[in-house]
Order: C-alpha cells, then sequence, then structure tokens
C-alpha cells in the first residue's frame, strides 16, 4: 500500500476559507471559518507568475486577466526553489500579478493553488498562510484587495533571521532565478 502524506488533502477540505488575518476582511475570520470564501482575484509573485512553470501549469486558460501590481508591507525572501513574501509593515513592494480567474474556474483554482502551496487552514505546519490584503495595479494606481500566499509565521521567522531578502522584490529579477526555481 503506498503512504500518502498527511499533508495531502481532498480538494472537500478546501471548501472552507483560511484566516484572513487581523488586516483581511470583515466577516471572513480565523482558521475554521466556515462561511464561504470570497471570489477575489490573486497576486501571485513567484513560479506562478507569466513565464513560470506553475503558471503555464496552473493558471493557463484559467485567467481573465493579468495584470502587473505590487504588494506594499512585505518583504521577497528566496527559498529553496521559490521565494516566500514575509509581511513587514516597513519593507516592500513585492512585485507581481494580479491574476483574475474566470467565474468558472475560481473555485477549482483556490483548491488547486491551496494543494500546490500545501496550505491547509488551521496547520501549523503550512509553509504559506493564504490571506486577503491589498495591493496596487502598477497601470493605473488602484488597489484592490486579492489572496496571496505569505510565509506562515514559523517560516516568516526563520527567514527574517537568516534568509536572503530578493533586492527589488521582484523574483523575476533575482540573480540565479534558473539556479533558484524547481521544475517538475
Amino acid at each position: 500500500m503506498a503512504h500518502r502524506s498527511p499533508r495531502l488533502r481532498h480538494s472537500r477540505d478546501h471548501r472552507h476559507p483560511c484566516g484572513a488575518g487581523e488586516r483581511g476582511l470583515p466577516g471572513v475570520g480565523g482558521a475554521g471559518d466556515r462561511r464561504v470564501t470570497p471570489r477575489l482575484p490573486f497576486f501571485v509573485y513567484g513560479t506562478l507568475r507569466p513565464g513560470r512553470h506553475n503558471h503555464a501549469a496552473h493558471l493557463l486558460g484559467h485567467v481573465a486577466t493579468e495584470e502587473p501590481a505590487e504588494m506594499p508591507g512585505a518583504a521577497l525572501y528566496a527559498g529553496p526553489g521559490h521565494p516566500y513574501a514575509v509581511e513587514n509593515p516597513e519593507a516592500g513592494p513585492v512585485r507581481g500579478e494580479l491574476v483574475t480567474a474566470t467565474p468558472s474556474a475560481h473555485a477549482p483554482l483556490l483548491a488547486a493553488l491551496d494543494l500546490l502551496e500545501e496550505y491547509v487552514p488551521g496547520d501549523p505546519r503550512n509553509l504559506y498562510e493564504r490571506v486577503v490584503r491589498e495591493v496596487t495595479r502598477t497601470a493605473d494606481g488602484a488597489t484592490a484587495l486579492a489572496w496571496v500566499y505569505v510565509a506562515a509565521p514559523r517560516v516568516a521567522a526563520r527567514l527574517r533571521a537568516s534568509g536572503t531578502v530578493i533586492e527589488g522584490g521582484d523574483w523575476s529579477k533575482a540573480p540565479g532565478l534558473r539556479r533558484l526555481e524547481k521544475h517538475p
């Protein structure tokens, strides 16, 4: 019998939203909150950006719009194979894209991205937390709320203590990107 990692969950485990955090949406509470997940765009800053392998694997064909955007209040750190946005009010912005899923793709895409990022609401083993944050479109300066995966608290603490900051907050311009990025 094959051994399954306890981190892998069935899609039915992703029906409820994560803790949106203290700066999240009103009415969307902490882990285990079973209210309907808001249908928000996603802010992506790493391997889900256009031209990266996870964009082709997960977003291509499921996206209505992609716009350059920035997320203030976070620093970008190099992780093994992928970046982490670490919240810090004095840092930023992190540069990426604001991705709006097609209406029929939003719920399945949210579940697929949770699986990709190994995010399970309320799980202390998470590497990322899915939170709602305000991002700014670079073309017109307009702001929008978006889902974004940021470093989970224990990962953020480790990165702050000994991680490598990606200067300028742009993973696509990180030195040695090909060396850092894992391919499937």
